[in-house]
């Protein structure tokens, strides 16, 4: 009876600690925002690829609670905007950090 009292304690407890872990703060992101950001970043970088002309650069994709930053080199400001576009109509993104650096 006892046991079945504390195993039943532990599962409690664990099942909060599980769902504490999984909650969103200032600094850490959910779960779900985590999965949301990678669908995000996949589908960024995809467009991306999908660009000829961009497809060589090699630009870095981040992104964090649907905030997108794009790192990386480009040839021309033009060159530039263009991931920039490709990154404001994906789904879920709500602000695109422009840090590509024209050579």
């Amino acid at each position: 009876m006892v046991n079945a009292k504390r195993l039943k304690m532990f599962v409690a407890v664990m099942f909060i600690v599980a769902v504490a872990g999984c909650a969103a703060t200032p600094a850490r992101e959910s779960t779900g925002e985590y999965i949301d950001d990678t669908v995000i970043t996949t589908k960024v970088k995809a467009g991306i690829f999908n660009e000829p002309f961009l497809r060589e650069l090699q630009i870095s994709v981040r992104a964090y609670k649907g905030d997108v930053e794009l790192n990386g080199f480009v040839n021309s400001r033009q060159i530039a905007d263009k991931p920039v576009d490709i990154s404001r109509h994906v789904a879920g993104v709500t602000s695109v950090k422009d840090s590509l650096i024209v050579k």
